[in-house]
């Protein structure tokens, strides 16, 4: 979020982080947003006792009184309805730490060494109902050094998330891909 935030304050970037929202009232996130002078609200889940339809209802909600155009999802570990991601398809993103189509879900650095793969990274992706399955906005690569484990492993990859997901935010932004019938259209 962080990243996304301070990239958006260059004066020719096409996003602005207008609010962040949250599942979680302690999440860190929302008093770093603060302290940017962000605007914040909080959703949160539990108190919808597994109804999650209500609760992406109620999250709309808050998102539609804000003006959101667009999501990016960050720190947001939560599955969403077909509901909500047809209500934002094409103008909600995620970043996922593996070269997708690989280790979808979680523990992806762990998958990652399991397999015994050369190279791991990360992946910014539009948001389709199929868990991790949108198509691909942009990657970033790295290697799989010996004697890696998934932390270290993790924080070369973190590195790379905060390169890349601005700059997908800024193309989504400006217009310059889109999720044209299901599909990355490159404009």
């Amino acid at each position: 979020m962080v990243s996304l935030v301070e990239a958006a304050q260059a004066p020719d970037h096409p996003a602005e982080i207008a609010l962040v929202l949250s599942n979680r009232p302690d999440a860190g996130g929302l008093e770093r947003a603060r302290g940017f002078g962000i605007a914040t609200a909080i959703v949160d889940h539990r108190a919808f006792q597994g109804d999650r339809e209500a609760f992406e209802r109620a999250m709309d909600e808050v998102l539609r009184v804000n003006q959101i155009e667009l999501i990016a999802l960050a720190g947001f570990m939560r599955i969403m309805t077909p509901w909500f991601v047809r209500r934002w398809e094409g103008r909600m993103i995620n970043i996922h730490p593996s070269l997708l189509p690989l280790f979808k879900g979680t523990h992806t650095h762990r998958q990652a060494l399991e397999a015994g793969v050369a190279e791991h990274g990360c992946s910014v992706h539009f948001v389709v109902p199929e868990l991790d399955a949108g198509p691909v906005i942009a990657q970033a690569r790295v290697p799989v050094l010996p004697g890696d484990d998934e932390e270290t492993l993790a924080r070369r990859v973190l590195a790379q998330e905060h390169v890349i997901y601005p700059q997908a935010l800024a193309q989504l932004a400006s217009g310059r891909v889109a999720l044209v019938d299901g599909a990355l259209v490159a404009r």
